[in-house]
């Protein structure tokens, strides 16, 4: 198993927990989000944590196309 296979695995335990105890999906998720950076900024330097956050952030849509790619 992967790092990137245990992190959905350990995602997908979370939530069934949240559940359990009666918060959304929704909810559950941006709670953990914030857990994460929150945990990330104290072993990264911001502007780094900052700059992979902005990453993913600009690349949410999976149809969007980008200038180095071939159809």
């Amino acid at each position: 198993m992967g790092i990137h296979d245990w992190a959905r695995t350990a995602l997908e335990q979370s939530l069934e927990a949240a559940k359990q105890e009666g918060f959304s999906k929704e909810l559950a998720l941006r709670a953990l989000l914030s857990a994460v950076v929150e945990r990330s900024a104290m072993l990264r330097p911001a502007d780094d944590l900052a700059q992979e956050l902005t990453f993913l952030a600009d690349n949410l849509d999976p149809e969007r196309d980008y200038g180095f790619m071939r159809p």
